[in-house]
């Protein structure tokens, strides 16, 4: 089941505030952590780098925080006021309100794409992936970060209970929004797994597609490259 943009931009805004915050104590603070293992993917990237999805800006703060990228990033999101709410003046980022399906971007034009917990919100992800790869330039690489399931089975039953009861209540009571929580919840467990995510990303384009699990696999990290060969 695809989500519905509408939905998700509305949930996004009206959770804006509380996004980081939240983030950070559902995580117990391994998002931090996370960001930092997908900044360092990009090590050595000169040039103009694409934050989509970026929500309040978390990927591209971390980026000049951790690698010291001497570059420039265009932090791109549908909902303005997540990207507003966390632009704190920075010449090297600038923010964008766009969609992920039509970027208002030219045709390789970019250096490199990184999305942290985004591509479960495109309404079409082979389209998303698509549009990645049209604006990368030739052999341009492509970091994403997303959910995933836990590979113990026991801690995965844990994880699946947590996602199910606690995340959805803890994430209302406090920004009173219990919905939006409860769509992370379930856009979560009805992912794709991360060989069926590789595939979805060698059909649109991509080559040299590698993946590894963070944190026992709550999370995984993609990376590959653009060839036009």
């Amino acid at each position: 089941m695809q989500p519905n943009k509408s939905f998700v931009q509305q949930k996004f805004k009206r959770i804006t505030r509380w996004y980081d915050f939240l983030n950070s104590l559902l995580s117990l603070g391994l998002d931090h952590y996370w960001r930092w293992q997908t900044v360092k993917c990009l090590k050595g990237i000169k040039g103009v780098v694409l934050d989509l999805c970026a929500g309040t800006l978390p990927l591209s703060k971390a980026l000049l925080r951790w690698i010291d990228f001497k570059g420039k990033i265009i932090a791109l999101d549908f909902c303005p006021s997540m990207l507003f709410y966390g632009y704190r003046k920075e010449k090297r980022i600038f923010p964008i309100a766009g969609d992920a399906l039509s970027l208002p971007l030219k045709n390789e034009s970019i250096d490199a794409v990184m999305v942290a917990f985004g591509v479960r919100n495109f309404t079409d992800q082979l389209a998303g992936l698509k549009e990645m790869k049209r604006v990368l330039k030739d052999k341009g690489k492509l970091v994403i970060l997303e959910f995933s399931h836990p590979l113990h089975p026991y801690f995965k039953a844990f994880y699946f209970a947590y996602l199910k009861h606690l995340l959805p209540k803890i994430g209302g009571i406090i920004s009173g929004e219990g919905e939006a929580y409860q769509y992370l919840s379930n856009s979560i467990a009805l992912f794709y797994q991360p060989n069926e995510w590789m595939n979805l990303m060698k059909k649109a384009g991509f080559h040299n597609i590698k993946h590894r699990y963070l944190t026992n696999g709550i999370v995984s990290l993609y990376t590959a490259i653009k060839s036009l060969s």
